[in-house]
């Protein structure tokens, strides 16, 4: 079994529904759940006149690798009716995979790790709360220093635990 780490996220409908109707496909469909971490608002990042996001991120195990898991993903966000018209625009949900194992994968459909985590306190919040130890394999940073040294700006405002 593989460990990935992913975020969920959505500013489209019933967001918080949205996100359990995520969590609940990724566990049947990806893996165990291991980790969850609370889920934070923000606004929208990169392009932001459209409605807050909810994010959260999770931990799970998986015997997929890192491509079946793309696709896996990929396949649920279109259960749940995501539409793919305007990058950065508004969505009903978004999961991102953020780092699996220490892999690495630069192919078009595929970026491990995500190539924008570290710039986005959106991501690194969360994802700090379910380890901040996680060492980014590029960079070589931990997940809290990557956060301690993030240039993004938004807050983001925990609303669950």
């Amino acid at each position: 079994m593989s460990t990935a780490h992913l975020l969920i996220g959505g500013n489209l409908g019933d967001r918080n529904k949205n996100l359990l109707t995520a969590i609940s496909l990724i566990n049947e469909h990806c893996g165990p759940l291991t980790k969850v971490s609370s889920i934070y608002e923000t606004e929208a990042w990169g392009k932001t006149d459209q409605p807050t996001f909810l994010n959260q991120a999770l931990e799970i195990s998986t015997s997929l690798n890192a491509r079946q898991l793309m696709r896996k993903i990929l396949k649920i966000e279109k259960e749940m009716g995501r539409i793919r018209k305007e990058k950065l625009g508004p969505r009903i949900i978004d999961i991102d995979i953020l780092l699996y194992e220490n892999e690495i994968h630069d192919l078009r459909f595929l970026k491990i790790p995500h190539p924008e985590m570290h710039n986005r306190r959106f991501v690194l919040v969360p994802l700090a709360e379910i380890d901040p130890t996680l060492q980014h394999p590029v960079l070589k940073r931990t997940i809290a220093e990557l956060l301690e040294e993030c240039p993004d700006n938004l807050e983001v405002k925990k609303i669950t635990d």
